[in-house]
């Protein structure tokens, strides 16, 4: 009997032709490695024979070379489904489409990991689906030709896919004036790639396996359905528990630990101030160290009388900034955001803020960070007649506030403006001075806070200037929803532009073409700012702004796919300040223009804009993470 006959079936099927294809040479040639011929060879032929003795030992090398080729096709079709592994090579291969913004390798990598494992998932659920609508318990192995079929496409889709990712990212570079990709960034992409898909994918092939084990110890006391439902309960209640209790609350505390150091001991360089229109200078009612990192440098960073003299060609007042910071008041009270804001709001009226042309009210991001070609802007448009006040309510990157701190972005920047509005409206009409209110990212998020609709915030301020808004943002989201009439979601027009204007750019600030009455709201968003486009329904849902034209910065071959996208742009906020400015998070270049637009300062004319642009961008360092 030969090899192949004698050759095993596979579980659930007829037989294993990987083993017979490896096997087949073993029953040609043996024959020629039998004890006979090589012994006493054929005289007549010996040419033959000594041919036959040559070829021999290839033989026996290609044989094992087959064998372990075969060992390792048995060992792989044993331990993942074709239909798996199938779909989760198509997720790979959407990984590499163009999203927002340049990724580089490690954000690439996860993408494409992470696509790949949930294709893998979803094709393991839907061949057990398949199995369980037929009532079977176990699928047939996938035929060997059909593996080397895959393995074939795979070869050939994948150096595909490949140089049209090095087309798009190129084109995308190119657009945003980034450095393209060198050839080690795609070595280390597929490496990093299929490390991250091999860990997910075995992680859940082991949760896997609890849940069968578990079921099995519960079929010996219920029914095999009831044992399914509680075994997957149980694993579930067990992930989230220690997830919960255990990961989260460890990194948790570490990144506390952390960025209270850094907050702490962070700018500790910038000497305190010398000037009593300073908080932390002499008579402050809150000391230095308790304004953090970034309250010292906002503090610090406030325009000189003789830049603000030089640019405006006449005598300069010396500007106000103040700020109160969570090391004046105890982390454990309820009440700390209300206390932080009253001692900020009390350094405004201490410094003569209330008795300057225009107060801006700052809300921060996550660390207390204050976009600074905002601040600036207001310092020059008034040649040093304004105060500007803002707070700290976290010490933790914006990513992470938003995750955890959110809240307390919405109570701080209520408490800082109610606190604010209160010292102005204490004085007599006549003698207010004007009242805005600005913020980035989630400090535009807490912007929003104090205001019931973007009526009041028409009623309560002289304008307004949030840049980078984030999803979340429940009054932007409002007004885009509400949108007038075929302008596009990634820059609309709400209620004919009548007060409230979006823009990507200081061009946008004229549209539409009607007059633009007072007061004036501006909302800056680029069109690749992944804080505004991503949603949880990205995962399932198409958006509108992937429905409609494309924005200026963003790819006409940008396309919504399912889960993929959600990923993609997932990744794209986490490099989202990681680009040129215009450009995802970055928001400098056309604040000196929104400022001027919202107010008009006495004075100020377009020459003067444009030659303050450079000077921000000078002075601007982006120090905040996203969010």
């Amino acid at each position: 009997m030969s090899k192949v006959d004698e050759s095993p079936d596979e579980p659930g099927g007829t037989g294993s032709e990987v083993q017979a294809a490896a096997d087949a040479p073993n029953v040609v040639d043996a024959p020629k490695a039998g004890k006979h011929e090589l012994a006493e060879p054929d005289d007549a032929a010996p040419e033959a024979a000594a041919a036959a003795g040559e070829k021999a030992p290839s033989t026996a090398a290609q044989a094992e070379a087959e064998s372990v080729l075969d060992r390792f096709g048995s060992w792989w079709s044993g331990r993942y489904t074709f239909t798996g592994t199938a779909i989760g090579l198509v997720f790979v291969w959407l990984s590499l489409t163009p999203s927002l913004l340049p990724r580089g390798p490690l954000f690439q990598s996860l993408v494409s990991g992470g696509s790949g494992a949930i294709g893998y998932g979803i094709g393991v659920f839907a061949v057990w689906l398949v199995r369980f609508m037929q009532s079977k318990d176990s699928s047939p192995r996938a035929p060997a030709r059909y593996w080397l079929v895959l393995i074939g496409i795979g070869v050939l889709g994948t150096i595909g896919m490949v140089v049209w990712f090095d087309r798009w990212q190129d084109e995308l570079r190119d657009m945003m004036q980034t450095e393209h990709l060198v050839p080690i960034d795609y070595v280390e992409i597929a490496v990093l790639s299929v490390v991250l898909l091999y860990v997910l994918v075995e992680i859940a092939k082991g949760i896997r396996w609890v849940i069968r084990w578990l079921i099995g110890q519960l079929n010996k006391v219920s029914p095999p359905r009831v044992s399914a439902v509680v075994a997957v309960a149980l694993v579930l209640v067990l992930s989230v528990g220690i997830i919960n209790g255990v990961v989260v609350r460890g990194a948790m505390d570490a990144m506390n630990t952390t960025f209270s150091k850094v907050n702490r001991e962070g700018g500790n360089d910038r000497p305190a101030p010398t000037s009593p229109l300073r908080s932390g200078g002499p008579g402050s009612l809150v000391s230095w160290p308790s304004l953090g990192k970034q309250g010292r440098i906002f503090v610090s960073n406030a325009q000189t009388v003789e830049h603000l003299s030089a640019f405006n060609g006449a005598p300069a007042m010396e500007p106000i900034r103040t700020y109160a910071g969570l090391g004046s008041i105890d982390a454990s009270d309820p009440n700390r955001y209300k206390v932080i804001a009253e001692q900020a709001a009390n350094e405004l009226e201490r410094t003569g803020g209330l008795q300057r042309k225009i107060v801006a009210v700052a809300t921060t991001t996550g660390t207390g960070w204050v976009n600074e070609a905002e601040a600036g802007a207001l310092e020059y448009m008034y040649n040093g007649d304004s105060a500007i006040v803002s707070m700290q309510y976290s010490f933790l990157p914006s990513w992470l506030s938003f995750l955890v701190d959110k809240q307390n972005a919405l109570q701080a920047g209520q408490a800082l403006f109610e606190a604010v509005d209160k010292k102005v409206k204490s004085l007599p009409e006549g003698q207010r001075p004007k009242l805005v209110i600005f913020g980035e990212s989630l400090g535009s998020f807490g912007g929003e806070a104090p205001f019931l609709s973007p009526n009041n915030i028409l009623a309560r301020t002289d304008g307004a200037l949030f840049s980078g808004p984030t999803f979340n943002n429940e009054m932007w989201v409002q007004m885009t929803r509400q949108r007038d009439g075929g302008s596009p979601e990634w820059l609309p027009v709400y209620q004919q532009g009548a007060n409230i204007r979006f823009a990507a750019s200081a061009e946008d600030l004229t549209k539409p073409e009607q007059p633009w009455a007072y007061p004036r709201v501006v909302y800056l968003q680029h069109a690749s700012d992944p804080i505004g486009r991503w949603k949880p329904e990205l995962a399932f849902s198409k958006p509108d702004w992937m429905r409609e034209k494309r924005g200026p910065d963003v790819l006409s071959s940008v396309s919504w796919i399912p889960i993929v996208s959600f990923l993609q742009v997932s990744a794209d906020m986490a490099v989202a300040v990681n680009v040129p400015d215009g450009h995802g998070h970055s928001y400098v270049k056309a604040a000196a223009d929104a400022w001027a637009a919202i107010l008009e300062p006495p004075g100020w004319n377009p020459e003067k804009t444009a030659r303050l642009r450079p000077i921000l961008n000078s002075q601007t360092g982006y120090n905040e993470p996203t969010g």
